[in-house]
C-alpha cells in the first residue's frame, strides 16, 4: 500500500512540474548547435545576433567556431567538426559533390563589390599574363579569377598561381611582395590602399558569389526546430543591422577587425537578405538573382575546372523548405 501512495505522489508532483514549466517560443532544445564562421560583411547578422543573445532568446543554444580562413571552415564542416557552416555558395556545390547529404538552407548576402581581384601597374586583363597571383584556395576565388581572366582571352594556365589564405594574399599585396591578388573584405580596400594599388575588378552587379548557410540532411531530419529557431535569430540581426546601424556596428567593427566607422562602406558590398527576401528573390525562379542560377553556373564551372568529377545536379545542393515554413 505505501508504494501505492508513494507511486500515486512521484505521478501527481510530475503532473505539477510540467504544467508549471515556463513556455519558450521556437526551439527549446539542451542540445548545442555548433556553427563555423569567418571574418565577412556579409555576415553582419549573424554577428549581431550572437552578440544580442537573440539566439538564447529563441531557444537554442548556439557555438561558434570562428575560423579566420573561410576554407578551414570549410574543411572543419566536411569533417563533421561542425553542425552548421556559413560559407560561399560555390563552395557549398563542391562541397555537396563529396557529401550529397550536404544542403543551402539560406543566403545571408550577395557579393556585390566584397570580392575582388587587386592589381598593381595592370590596366588590362592581358596585363596578368605571366604574373604571380596570390589567393585563397577557395573556389569562389577561383571563379572570380576565371571571370577577369576570360575578358582579356586568358586562361588560369596563363598565371601563376601562389595559395594562401585572403588574409594573407592581401597582406602580401600591401606590403608589395605580389602584384596581383584575388581577396574580399575585411582586407581588400584597405590593402588596396596601403600597396599603392588598384581594386580592378569585383563582384559588384553580379549573383556568382552567393554567401549562405549549410548543414547536412540528418541534421535537418533530427533537429528540425532548432535549425528553424536559428534562422529566426538570424532574420532578426539582419533586420536589426540594416535598420539600426548605429547600433550595431560595432559589433560587425570587432568581428572584422575594423573600425566602425569602416561598417558603412564594408557593407555596401554585400547585398543582405532576411527570411522575406530569401523567399521572394533567393528562392523565387522568376527573380532574375534567384540563386539556382548561380548554383547551375558554379557546378558548371566546377566541372570544367575540375573541382567536380562529374556535374552536380543544382535541384540537390538546396533545401528551401525551412525559408518557406517561416
Amino acid at each position: 500500500m505505501k508504494h501505492i501512495v508513494l507511486l500515486i505522489c512521484l505521478i501527481s508532483l510530475s503532473l505539477v512540474t510540467a504544467c508549471s514549466s515556463p513556455q519558450v517560443l521556437g526551439s527549446n532544445s539542451t542540445k548545442t548547435l555548433t556553427v563555423g564562421i569567418s571574418p565577412w560583411p556579409g555576415f553582419a547578422g549573424i554577428y549581431t545576433a550572437m552578440d544580442k543573445n537573440l539566439f538564447k532568446a529563441e531557444g537554442v543554444n548556439v557555438k561558434e567556431v570562428n575560423f579566420q580562413a573561410g576554407s578551414d571552415a570549410n574543411t572543419a564542416f566536411l569533417a563533421g567538426r561542425l553542425d552548421l557552416v556559413w560559407t560561399g555558395v560555390p563552395d557549398i556545390v563542391v562541397m555537396a559533390s563529396k557529401d550529397p547529404s550536404i544542403k543551402l538552407l539560406m543566403l545571408s548576402d550577395y557579393s556585390n563589390g566584397a570580392d575582388g581581384i587587386l592589381g598593381r601597374n595592370i590596366t588590362k586583363p592581358e596585363d596578368v599574363k605571366g604574373k604571380k597571383v596570390a589567393m585563397e584556395s577557395q573556389f569562389i576565388e577561383f571563379l572570380l579569377l576565371r571571370k577577369y581572366l576570360e575578358k582579356g582571352g586568358l586562361t588560369q594556365k596563363d598565371v601563376s598561381l601562389l595559395e594562401i589564405p585572403a588574409a594573407d594574399a592581401a597582406t602580401s599585396f600591401a606590403s608589395g611582395k605580389i602584384d596581383v591578388a584575388v581577396t574580399y573584405e575585411p582586407w581588400m580596400t584597405k590593402a588596396a590602399k596601403q600597396g599603392k594599388g588598384e581594386i580592378i575588378f569585383t563582384s559588384k552587379g553580379t549573383n556568382i558569389i552567393p554567401d549562405g548557410l549549410a548543414t547536412r540532411d540528418k541534421l535537418i531530419q533530427e533537429r528540425r526546430d532548432d535549425i528553424l529557431a536559428y534562422m529566426r535569430a538570424v532574420d532578426q540581426g539582419v533586420k536589426l543591422t540594416k535598420e539600426k546601424p548605429e547600433e550595431t556596428k560595432s559589433t560587425v567593427a570587432k568581428r572584422l577587425g575594423i573600425s566602425p566607422q569602416e561598417v558603412p562602406q564594408q557593407l555596401s558590398g554585400a547585398m543582405l537578405f532576411n527570411i522575406e527576401t530569401n523567399k521572394s528573390v533567393v528562392f523565387n525562379p522568376n527573380n532574375r538573382l534567384n540563386v539556382v542560377d548561380s548554383i547551375e553556373f558554379a557546378a558548371k564551372t566546377a566541372k570544367e575546372l575540375k573541382f567536380t568529377s562529374k556535374l552536380v545536379d543544382a535541384s540537390t545542393v538546396y533545401d528551401d523548405s525551412l525559408v518557406k515554413s517561416l
